[in-house]
């Protein structure tokens, strides 16, 4: 049997596209490479270029393939994005969830693991880690985005013998310890990929957006994992769910959290370089502070995270923005070549 992976050549795809395969699964991706890349698909897996939202072509990848779980990380995630353009993401995030949960109920497969957030919690009311049970209000489209993808397919359990585990996470970082894939979109608005880039001088410096929120530093705070204990838990709610357990909403998370400001610090540190810090105001549907109670992850799914260290995650993240570099002066200088030898 196999595992479909929807927005696989993505970053936090392609890393479960990997780790599905080390474990001896046969894997399928599904990628329309607006953000992605299919150089990050691994080799081994069979690659469909096409939209999640295009039912003639889920159908074709469900007739062709012996597929007994979707693991759904294709969705857009920038939250200032959604703000400006929210009906793009009620249709990339929620509308076309519900089409490939539908494609996936008539395909005959039970088993639906869906990528969601921590957005849909909005801010937390005090400094202790929340729980699944916390009540939802999403600050932007992107969180109620999710949401919306999430009740659908807890409705859908309800009414099919289909189950589903959503995983909410927040600052998903570093990137895969072999070295096989990272975070390469061009423009990425995660912190630490901006900072190593800043770093490394990919960047003139980094922007904070709000110096004025009730935490310690007035800087906003996120819990953040590192990319291979995301997937671990993707790979234990398969387990999970192909044991016969129930559907099941659960946190990703250190239980901790960090705000730009320590990111930032850690950053300079790790890599030894300094870069200009801009300051400026609030960015909307920013939430102030959101860390994940993981507690339920860690007991049904028997998950346990292995690199809870922000340093760990830094390293990778420097390890794998150098590895990008080195990729586009080795393509450089193939395309000078190619020039050289060329015939006018």
């Amino acid at each position: 049997m196999a595992v479909l992976v929807t927005g696989g050549a993505g970053y936090i795809g392609s890393h479960m596209a990997w780790a599905l395969l080390d474990a001896g699964e046969e894997v399928v991706v599904l990628d329309r490479l607006s953000t992605g890349f299919r150089w990050a698909v691994p080799p081994a897996a069979r690659f469909y270029l096409g939209d999640v939202g295009n039912m003639d072509l889920l159908a074709q990848v469900f007739a062709e393939n012996r597929i007994d779980a979707v693991m759904h990380f294709a969705g857009s995630i920038v939250v200032p994005q959604s703000v400006a353009h929210p009906l793009e993401y009620y249709d990339n995030n929620t509308s076309k969830t519900r089409l490939l949960a539908e494609a996936t109920i008539a395909a005959g497969i039970k088993h639906f693991v869906f990528s969601s957030t921590a957005a849909v919690y909005g801010d937390q009311p005090d400094d202790t880690p929340v729980l699944e049970s916390a009540p939802l209000q999403p600050k932007n489209p992107y969180g109620q985005s999710k949401l919306m993808a999430e009740i659908m397919l807890r409705d859908a359990a309800s009414a099919h013998d289909f189950r589903f585990v959503a995983l909410r996470y927040f600052n998903v970082a570093g990137a895969d310890l072999q070295g096989r894939t990272g975070l390469s979109t061009v423009g990425a608005t995660h912190l630490i990929k901006i900072a190593v880039e800043a770093a490394l001088a990919q960047r003139s410096g980094v922007d904070i957006f709000g110096t004025d929120y009730p935490t310690p530093d007035g800087t906003g705070i996120r819990d953040y994992i590192h990319v291979s204990d995301l997937v671990e838990a993707h790979l234990r709610a398969l387990s999970y769910l192909r044991r016969g357990g129930e559907a099941l909403i659960a946190n990703c998370g250190y239980g901790r959290g960090y705000s730009v400001l320590e990111v930032l610090q850690t950053v300079m540190r790790v890599s030894g370089e300094s870069f200009d810090v801009r300051y400026g105001p609030r960015r909307p549907g920013d939430a102030a502070s959101v860390v994940a109670n993981a507690t339920l992850a860690r007991r049904l799914l028997d998950w346990t995270p292995r690199h809870d260290d922000l340093d760990v995650i830094v390293q990778t993240a420097l390890a794998w923005e150098r590895h990008l570099m080195e990729r586009k002066i080795g393509d450089l200088r193939e395309l000078r070549q190619r020039l050289a030898t060329a015939a006018f």
